[in-house]
């Protein structure tokens, strides 16, 4: 990845993380190398498909509801187009509200061929207000991406990333790895991609661990596929979040647990619908 240009609690913690989810949930399935040709058929979703999630907060004998989220497809046109358009929306409820409030919402464009086109994030977290956008555009094999990031004073960051390989972000990535085949991924299996979010684009790892049923708050028990998301920190790797995905051809995010200094977050499915297949990961 080259820069070519810049210019110038618990609850808390889990609106944070939150923000992950829709990254690690669903890229099951990358490869070591991602080209920046990233084009490819996308044969999991279909528009018209949603997805409902509840958030709970665990310390010790405490599980608590702290909050909803939403993810949802539709077809659009973006340049005279026809394109995906992707959304998910985060909010924390009444009670959660009272401690840290969280109102984001994250929108992103792919072509057919599921090409990141556009991202934009907003996010409203008590005191804190930003816009995250970012433009793709591609040449000669080169991934280019526009970052831009607007603070809540006025002051605005914009950057310019070019990269080999294809640059995704919190969204776009979902679309693309869902259509992607993890049969063969042994335990330990490791992924690696760059994300761009409104200041930079950094490297994400992923490491594959197998497969579990696990039961969600729709009431059905699914089996899944396990996945935890990795990052560097003082030169260490750190195990962020632990996530479950339905080990069938949607490949639906169903269970994201997320470790915090005290406790544990994690995210259930509630309720989906408008899925390209049926859900044969059900097992009871």
């Amino acid at each position: 990845m080259r820069l070519i240009k810049t210019t110038g609690g618990a609850l808390a913690a889990l609106a944070s993380k939150f923000r992950l989810f829709l990254l690690v949930n669903l890229l099951i399935a990358s490869a070591l190398n991602v080209h920046a040709q990233c084009g490819m058929e996308n044969t999991a979703f279909s528009p018209g498909e949603s997805i409902s999630y509840e958030m709970y907060f665990k310390w010790g004998i405490i599980f608590k509801k702290v909050g909803t989220g939403s993810f949802n497809i539709k077809s659009t046109n973006y340049n005279s187009k026809q394109a995906y358009h992707m959304e998910l929306l985060a909010n924390t409820n009444k009670t959660a509200d009272a401690f840290y409030k969280m109102r984001d919402t994250l929108t992103c464009i792919m072509s057919t061929r599921l090409e990141p086109l556009y991202y934009r994030k907003g996010a409203d977290e008590g005191d804190r207000y930003t816009v995250d956008e970012v433009t793709y555009s591609y040449n000669n094999g080169v991934s280019h991406a526009k970052l831009k990031r607007l603070k809540k004073d006025g002051d605005t960051l914009e950057s310019e990333y070019e990269d080999s390989r294809c640059i995704f972000d919190m969204i776009s990535i979902m679309g693309w790895a869902r259509s992607l085949d993890s049969s063969d991924f042994e335990v330990g299996h490791e992924l690696h991609f760059p994300l761009a979010s409104g200041k930079r684009v950094e490297e994400g790892t992923l490491i594959y661990h197998g497969k579990k049923n696990v039961e969600c708050k729709d009431g059905k028990t699914y089996r899944t596929q396990v996945f935890s998301y990795v990052t560097n920190r003082e030169n260490k790797k750190v195990d962020v979040m632990k996530f479950y995905v339905s080990d069938d051809a949607n490949r639906l995010p169903l269970r994201l647990d997320l470790s915090m200094k005290f406790g544990t977050a994690q995210i259930y499915l509630k309720g989906s619908s408008g899925n390209r297949y049926p859900l044969t990961s059900i097992v009871k």
